[in-house]
C-alpha cells in the first residue's frame, strides 16, 4: 500500500506544480491584487506625511490618496494613526 500511495503523491504534487506554471494569467492576477493593497505602515506613512504638509491630522482615509499607492479603502483614521487590516 504504502509503495502506491508514494507514487501517487508524487504525482499529484507535480500536477499542481505544473497546473500553477501554466496558469500564470490565475497566478499573476492573484499577485496583482495582492500587491494593489496598501499595507497598515503605508497607511501610517501617509498620515506622517499629511501632517507635515498641513499641519493637521487628516479627517479621512480619502485625504490620504496623494500620499500613498494602493488600496486604502479598508483602513480608518483612529486617534491620528491606521485603524485596519494588520495594523495593531
Amino acid at each position: 500500500m504504502a509503495g502506491v500511495a508514494m507514487p501517487i503523491a508524487i504525482t499529484f504534487s507535480i500536477a499542481g506544480v505544473s497546473y500553477a506554471a501554466l496558469n500564470t494569467t490565475a497566478v499573476t492576477r492573484t499577485a496583482q491584487s495582492t500587491a494593489d493593497k496598501a499595507t497598515c505602515r503605508a497607511v501610517d506613512e501617509a498620515i506622517v506625511g499629511y501632517v507635515a504638509m498641513n499641519d493637521a491630522t487628516p479627517a479621512t482615509v480619502g485625504a490620504l490618496k496623494p500620499f500613498v499607492k494602493g488600496d486604502i479603502t479598508a483602513y480608518r483614521i483612529e486617534q491620528g494613526v491606521a485603524a485596519g487590516p494588520g495594523c495593531r
